[in-house]
């Protein structure tokens, strides 16, 4: 697990931007089985998450088509939230960070971290500006 102190500044990268941050298994299967879209983000310390996952998605969240709920959980720090929250991301493995988009409690997009690590804030940006055009 990581430190608060470390943790909570990329924590509010994302919260300062209205992103709830969700603690808990409850809170999370309260977010995903919600009525409309759901963005869950798997936030976490690692250099693509601070490159490319949190300026994108932020940048993705510019546009008018969006998700009704954008929420977030941290790898590393809210173990049991983000656990509870790769449950509901299954067939795909673990892995942060990552994002998926829910519609109606059902996941109908998912970026994982080979799909983030290497690749520009933009392009994650375009990636979920085009899942949100489609579902939101």
């Amino acid at each position: 697990m990581y430190p608060e102190q470390l943790v909570m500044p990329m924590k509010e990268e994302l919260t300062s931007v209205g992103f709830e941050d969700l603690r808990n298994a409850a809170e999370v299967d309260a977010a995903v089985n919600s009525k409309g879209t759901v963005l869950v983000v798997v936030n976490s310390v690692c250099g693509c998450a601070a490159g490319a996952a949190r300026p994108g998605v932020k940048l993705s969240l510019l546009e008018t088509k969006r998700p009704d709920r954008i929420t977030t959980v941290f790898a590393g720090f809210d173990a049991v939230a983000t656990e509870q929250a790769r449950k509901h991301f299954l067939p795909f493995p673990p892995s942060s960070p990552c994002v998926g988009l829910f519609k109606d409690g059902k996941l109908v997009h998912f970026i994982e971290r080979h799909h983030i690590e290497g690749k520009s804030a933009e392009l994650i940006a375009d990636n979920l500006k085009a899942a949100f055009e489609e579902n939101c």
